[in-house]
């Protein structure tokens, strides 16, 4: 397929090539008529006699009544005969008895040519700026249509971006964090090898494999290492390519990516966000939908014909599994479902070694320490983190990325660039201080928090501050300790505000959001409230317009009510637990916070110097 892809390509090329030419061609010929030609001085027929009588005339052509003169200075005339007289007779009746006129005239060399004669080119030569602007418009119309596919009868036609892997340059050593999904791709890959292999046995490979994912987490990615790996041609195309204003045409596209596809077989056909054209039938509010179910009927009928011998694996990828349509998650079609979760810390790691190669990189740059500070990061949040490292180190004319730019990098990727040009008054600079820093004490004095890693009071996007916290290892079970304690921290800043101030202000807005969804999620979805008892209310999020209209909520406004207040109830519980905490430590929350007003950021060791010298100090500080 990408021999005929560049086959095609190099056709039109010369096609071009071709038309160019030609219409410079008509266009110098253009040119010259109009220089030459045209552009020939006329002149009534007695000065043209006066001219013979003269001496000046070298040589007249007659051309029916036309008259082509050539004076012996090289100057080039015309004029019109005024008789059906031959020119000599003309000219010898107006010169009259003048002897010397008529010695002229006989030395004067005369040429008759028939006037039908050569005609016909000099009528094309005054056509031929038309002819070349007819050229010019239908060359541009066709370098649209050649380069864009949009004439009428390409709109069946889809477009897929074709990736010839028989030079790979993705591959699974360029995918990282996820080595279970590799290991099961990797019987894919096996399969598009040595197809014979399971056919002969009577094992069927999974015909459909749907990649399931948060944004970022490589679907993508490893759909081109499988390809990759493989040695085979990757089809891709996203599902919103399908759907045009044509009704129709997305089902006739998607005949044609198939058609396309069993033709270079074995080969893999990946459709990106799925959900595109895939989303559950039935579920629009009018017709509005119809293209799309329509294209989504076709792909279900195209998967469920497909023979395995063909060697056509179809890898979709969605962040929305919940949306899709039954029939096309049955087995027959997308039968196997991968999941690709958020890197953990030795993802991380292993995902910061791999972009970190090529690159100049310092001593002290500790790739575990980078995964430690970037929890909840995916592989497209990492590979920005280091490529904002390097932009960082060359901007201030480092020779090596060093640990101080993946601080930097770290905290812009999350927060945004610094705001240098926003000024805050002393009073509330002093409030951002005693906020993160009751955000720092909180999580620092809690056990089952995760240490801090470093304070800012240095403005970041709509942050004023920051507090940075960095766990030892990842967490897969919270307990509802855990959970209250994390609250507590979270509401540190709110509560010393409160402590320290007698007042709160906007700057806990984010805080109290964060702290509410935890909270709700503990009572409606982790059957953490006492009350209410191991039931789940969580409804999930609307999946389209129009859904709260035929879901109806699956409890009571009592049940709501008491959500309402159990919620509530953890929050205060939090809340007292971190007004305790800085009640307790209220001398560590002045030194710490006037520090920071001097030097505006803090790092680890000097936060945890606070500690030691105190008698309540947590022993956290001796594990870092």
């Amino acid at each position: 397929m990408g021999g005929e892809f560049q086959r095609i390509t190099k056709q039109n090329d010369r096609w071009s090539k071709i038309l160019f030419t030609l219409t410079v061609i008509i266009f110098g010929l253009s040119f010259y008529y109009a220089v030459f030609y045209r552009d020939i001085k006329t002149v009534r027929f007695d000065e043209f006699v006066e001219k013979v009588s003269n001496g000046e005339v070298k040589k007249f052509k007659t051309i029916g009544n036309s008259v082509e003169i050539e004076l012996k200075n090289g100057t080039l005339l015309k004029t019109t005969k005024p008789s059906e007289d031959s020119t000599f007779s003309s000219i010898k009746t107006r010169i009259g008895d003048n002897e010397e006129g008529l010695a002229n005239l006989y030395k004067v060399q005369e040429e008759i040519k028939d006037p039908n004669e050569g005609r016909l080119i000099f009528d094309l030569i005054g056509y031929l700026p038309m002819i070349a602007l007819a050229i010019f418009v239908v060359y541009f119309f066709y370098s649209q249509v050649s380069r864009q596919g949009s004439s009428a009868l390409s709109f069946g036609m889809s477009r897929p971006r074709l990736f010839d892997a028989r030079k790979p340059k993705v591959t699974f050593n360029d995918v990282g964090g996820i080595d279970e999904v590799v290991e099961e791709l990797k019987e894919i890959v096996d399969f598009l090898k040595f197809p014979k292999k399971y056919s002969n046995i009577g094992a069927e490979i999974p015909r459909g494999v749907l990649l399931v994912g948060p944004p970022g987490t490589g679907k993508t990615l490893v759909a081109k290492a499988v390809a990759g790996e493989a040695s085979v041609p990757f089809l891709s195309i996203s599902g919103s390519e399908f759907v045009e204003m044509f009704v129709g045409v997305g089902a006739s596209r998607v005949r044609d990516l198939f058609s396309k596809a069993k033709k270079v077989a074995p080969s893999i056909v990946f459709i990106d966000e799925i959900d595109a054209v895939g989303r559950k039938r039935g579920s629009g509010l009018g017709g509005s939908h119809d293209e799309r179910e329509q294209t989504l009927n076709q792909i279900l009928v195209e998967m469920d014909g497909f023979d395995t011998n063909q060697g056509v694996i179809v890898m979709a990828a969605t962040n929305r599994v919940d949306v899709l349509d039954k029939a096309l998650l049955r087995p027959g079609r997308f039968d196997r479902r991968i999941v690709l979760d958020l890197p953990d810390i030795a993802g991380r790691e292993r995902i910061i070694e791999i972009y970190l190669k090529g690159k100049p990189i310092s001593k002290d740059v500790n790739p575990r320490k980078i995964a430690s500070l970037t929890p909840g990061f995916s592989g497209a949040d990492i590979k920005n983190v280091v490529n904002e490292a390097a932009l960082w180190s060359a901007r201030n004319n480092k020779k090596e990325i060093t640990m101080e730019a993946f601080n930097e990098a770290i905290e812009k990727v999350a927060l945004g660039p610094q705001k240098k040009s926003r000024k805050i008054s002393p009073k509330e600079k002093e409030i951002v201080a005693i906020h993160e820093t009751g955000h720092a004490v909180v999580s620092e004095m809690l056990p089952l928090c995760d240490p801090v890693h470093k304070i800012s009071i240095i403005s970041r996007g709509s942050s004023l501050g920051a507090t940075w916290s960095a766990p030892f290892e990842e967490n897969y079970l919270i307990t509802k300790e855990k959970f209250i304690q994390d609250l507590a921290s979270i509401l540190g800043g709110f509560a010393a505000e409160k402590l320290f101030f007698n007042e709160v202000t906007t700057g806990a807005s984010n805080d109290l959001s964060i702290a509410t969804k935890r909270a709700r999620a503990m009572v409606v979805k982790f059957g953490m409230s006492e009350v209410l008892g191991p039931v789940s209310y969580d409804t999930g999020e609307l999946n389209f317009l129009g859904q709260d209209i035929f879901d109806a909520r699956e409890f009571s406004e009592k049940t709501a009510e008491v959500i309402d207040q159990e919620v509530q109830g953890i929050l205060k519980e939090s809340l007292n637990l971190a007004r305790k905490t800085l009640e307790e430590n209220r001398s560590i929350v002045e030194k710490i916070s006037k520090r920071l007003l001097e030097i505006e950021t803090m790092d680890v060791a000097e936060f945890q110097e606070f500690f030691k010298k105190s008698s309540k100090k947590n022993q956290k500080w001796q594990k870092l």
